[in-house]
């Protein structure tokens, strides 16, 4: 089955919800899991895990969250070669280009985009839960 690390930075707690959703999804999948935030993870913990799930919300110009959640990215960047990921987060106006740049550099980087990356605008409702949960799920 192999181990998921599910990384995410999260202000308003939408991304967090994202987050534990993808966790219950991997679980469901039965896989192990961990549910780790952006500074608890870095690129020295890559080897550690089979698949990846990574969370951020779109801040400023739809840009990753720049203080904690960017640098730990920046670091993981060059390790994520053949490995499946799946990428999810929330936004509160703009038209997602965040999400479309970050799914770009995660593939330049040889990347699996595992699924569809799931996005929602402000709080996730129970259809976006239930995309996070099947994000999970296809990170097994």
């Amino acid at each position: 089955m192999g181990k998921i690390a599910v990384v995410y930075w999260s202000g308003t707690g939408n991304t967090q919800a994202m987050a534990e959703a993808v966790l219950e999804g991997v679980k469901a999948g039965g896989a192990e899991a961990e549910l780790l935030t952006a500074s608890e993870f870095d690129a020295s913990r890559m080897d550690a895990y089979d698949a990846f799930a990574f969370g951020c919300p779109a801040m400023g110009a739809e840009e990753l969250e720049e203080s904690e959640f960017q640098p730990m990215f920046d670091s993981v960047e060059g390790k994520l070669g053949g490995k499946k990921i799946g990428l999810f987060g929330s936004y509160g106006w703009g038209d997602e280009e965040w999400m479309r740049n970050w799914e770009e550099t995660c593939q330049a980087s040889g990347a699996i985009l595992v699924c569809d990356s799931v996005t929602c605008n402000e709080a996730p409702d129970e259809d976006a839960l239930n995309s996070c949960r099947a994000l999970g799920k296809a990170l097994v």
